[in-house]
């Protein structure tokens, strides 16, 4: 199978460093798997930007939430969630910035499929997606 096509949701006033070194560190030889990066590179007035995103994750196979300390307060990321949710795109997220299981999760994305940024976790992870929701057939 070619490369999953990935969304990439993080909040942008705080987490764009992880993002970049996310998806830096997915291009490493030694990561078990590759993405594609199918995230917004750039910003977007706000009606362009639900039609543009959500058109973009309809695309994708997996949305992966990247959750920092401040995620309460990234209203766009719960937005990519339901996205994704409309189209069948299966989600899960993955701990940064010192975020942990007792910190805020953004609404729409589960405990239980939130990880912590350790690459073999996160490649069973991607396997389990490409599984699920729209990727099943």
């Amino acid at each position: 199978m070619a490369d999953p096509r990935v969304f990439i949701s993080f909040d942008f006033d705080h987490n764009e460093t992880e993002k970049k070194l996310f998806i830096g560190q997915t291009r490493n030889s030694r990561t078990p798997f590759s993405i594609e990066d199918w995230s917004s590179k750039s910003s977007l007035s706000q009606s362009q930007w639900e039609q543009t995103i959500a058109a973009k994750i309809n695309k994708c196979n997996i949305l992966i939430v990247l959750v920092g300390r401040t995620m309460a307060s990234a209203t766009g990321v719960a937005k990519e969630i339901s996205f994704a949710k409309a189209a069948d795109v299966p989600i899960f997220g993955v701990y940064v910035d010192d975020a942990n299981s007792s910190s805020n999760l953004p609404d729409g994305l589960q405990r239980n499929r939130t990880i912590s940024w350790e690459w073999e976790k996160i490649a069973n992870a991607i396997d389990q997606t490409m599984r699920e929701g729209k990727n099943r057939d």
